[in-house]
């Protein structure tokens, strides 16, 4: 009998989950009888992935925050080095998490495993010679942007643009009316969906200052409801709690549901930066974007910077769309006349571009993953 394909997978946090889950799909469709094995959340597992560990291992934000769990990683990623040396896959999958994946990746790869890294790093923002190391470290590189390609075509380093799965799961209208009524919420009132992350130390930096602004929206407009996502119920309380100590005078509707149906409901949005700015681009829903992370971080950051811009609508343009505050201007000065000017003003030419970039990167992300593995590992596949 013909042994079965066999996928090492690794993601590290939510959105690696729902990209892990997709991937599982798109091969098991031309191979059914695929296995996954390695470190997955719920859709993955859902989909027959073997997690050996609990993803929220993996779920560190910061350079300096991850000091503290490094013992910890080193053991994990230790571990899977024995498990796949003794049970080689036919590839192995690193779903973002570069900090993690990328050394796993190139331990692995030192072994004669074939690598790739699923989400280019931000390499075209910031230390742009990680891309040596990504090179050492990969086989091939899976990108959701067209211009992160042409990054690595500078480089020759192997890389294929896929397109975005976001772009795909995300209709090109949204229908907020049916959003509202998953929800239950008004449909006659408007709304601000408020997003201050999906990790604990971006709360506790992002949810103060947005609620603080929020305070001042409320001043100027009394009728605005104000509709918070919580990714889990550890999130809900520790947002409850900043918001009791802050304004207990205001009014939010935390809704434990995805950031995507919270920011559809929405007509607008104050939301941290990271994958959900692009997901909200793709609703076509105005935004203002604040983040923080702690000051060490965020000088060494800066200082290894190259681009202009941190939200993901703004660096697919390479122009500003939306305004972003980051560090000490994610602060409700800044952030507050800001979200007044979206609040205020007719957004339709936003729209339009946020449209036409939608247009851009919706290239059936899922398949297009599939398709380059198992090229690279010589499997046929389903063109």
């Amino acid at each position: 009998m013909t042994k079965p394909l066999r996928i090492g997978i690794v993601a590290g946090e939510l959105s690696g989950d729902t990209l892990g889950e997709g991937f599982i799909k798109s091969v098991k469709a031309q191979y059914p009888g695929a296995e996954f094995v390695g470190i997955g959340g719920p859709k993955m597992i859902a989909q027959g992935c073997e997690s050996l560990f609990d993803m929220e291992e993996l779920a560190v934000m910061g350079l300096v925050e991850v000091l503290s769990r490094l013992p910890r990683l080193l053991k994990v990623k230790a571990e899977l080095v024995n498990h796949f040396t003794q049970n080689p896959p036919d590839v192995f999958i690193g779903i973002d998490a570069p900090d993690f994946n990328l050394r796993l990746e190139k331990t692995l790869k030192e072994k004669g495993i074939k690598t790739v890294h699923y989400v280019s790093p931000s390499v075209w923002a910031w230390r742009p010679k990680r891309i040596f190391k990504i090179d050492a470290a990969t086989d091939l590189v899976l990108a959701f942007l067209p211009f992160e390609k042409a990054f690595y075509d500078k480089y020759n380093v192997a890389c294929e643009f896929i397109g975005h799965t976001l772009a795909d799961a995300i209709p090109m209208q949204s229908d907020q009316i049916s959003a509202r009524e998953l929800l239950g919420l008004q449909q006659d009132r408007q709304w601000l969906a408020v997003l201050p992350g999906s990790r604990g130390g971006e709360v506790a930096l992002i949810a103060k200052p947005f609620i603080e602004t929020c305070q001042r929206i409320h001043k100027q407009h009394p009728k605005m409801g104000f509709v918070v996502a919580a990714v889990n119920e550890k999130r809900r309380e520790q947002f409850e709690t900043i918001w009791k100590e802050t304004a207990p005078e205001l009014e939010f509707t935390i809704i434990q549901d995805t950031a995507r149906n919270v920011m559809t409901a929405a007509d607008a949005v104050l939301l941290a930066s990271g994958t959900v700015a692009l997901e909200c681009m793709l609703i076509k829903r105005p935004m203002v974007v604040g983040y923080q992370v702690n000051k060490l971080t965020g000088w060494i950051a800066q200082k290894l910077s190259i681009t202009e811009f941190v939200s993901l609508p703004n660096v697919l343009a390479g122009k500003e769309l939306v305004q972003e505050f980051i560090q000490e201007e994610c602060h409700p000065d800044f952030l507050y006349p800001a979200m007044e000017k979206v609040l205020s003003q007719d957004n339709s030419e936003l729209i339009e571009k946020f449209t036409e970039m939608h247009q851009w990167i919706q290239k059936d992300a899922d398949k297009q993953a599939a398709n380059a593995v198992l090229r690279l590992i010589n499997k046929e596949t389903a063109e």
